[in-house]
């Protein structure tokens, strides 16, 4: 076996590790509260790691952030990615557009759909995504794809209901 795993912050005890994992909100950082709550208890660091869902050497590293940081360096960091295809003045105005509806003579369509939308981004943004982005951007901004049921406009709403009323139970 290797070399035990040195923590070197003993100021929090294996019960306050555990008090504070029950307290914390995202599930990875429960995992490495309890992983060195174990091995605060005497645990092997295979077996902590086996049951706190992680490799050994993962455990060791986590120990080595919570020597350095305390429960703090447990937090999952944030990652950079790839920058958003839209800045927030462009998902504003997206979102105008979307509410506001399409122009039939000049967008050449009666209703929003993702691959229209796309199409409209690309040239009003100058930006190409995938007509699934376009979906995930609605989501973001709380807008769904789905549509109002259609109806006629020269519906009768009085004949309707005078219609109604007169099926029979």
């Amino acid at each position: 076996m290797g070399k035990a795993i040195a923590i070197t912050r003993l100021e929090r005890s294996a019960a306050e590790l555990r008090r504070l994992a029950v307290e914390a909100e995202e599930g990875a950082v429960v995992r490495r509260l309890l992983g060195i709550a174990m091995l605060l208890d005497g645990w092997s660091r295979g077996e902590a790691a086996r049951a706190s869902g992680m490799d050994r050497q993962t455990l060791c590293d986590w120990v080595h952030r919570y020597n350095a940081a305390d429960v703090a360096g447990l937090a999952t960091g944030a990652r950079s990615g790839r920058p958003p295809a839209l800045n927030d003045a462009q998902m504003a105005e997206l979102r105008e557009l979307v509410i506001n509806g399409p122009d039939p003579e000049k967008d050449g369509v009666v209703r929003w759909r993702c691959v229209d939308l796309r199409t409209k981004i690309t040239d009003h943004f100058s930006v190409t995504i995938h007509k699934r982005s376009v979906a995930k951007l609605l989501c973001r901004l709380d807008l769904t794809r789905l549509q109002p049921r259609p109806y006629h406009p020269k519906k009768d709403a009085v004949a309707q209901e005078a219609f109604k009323k007169t099926l029979p139970a």
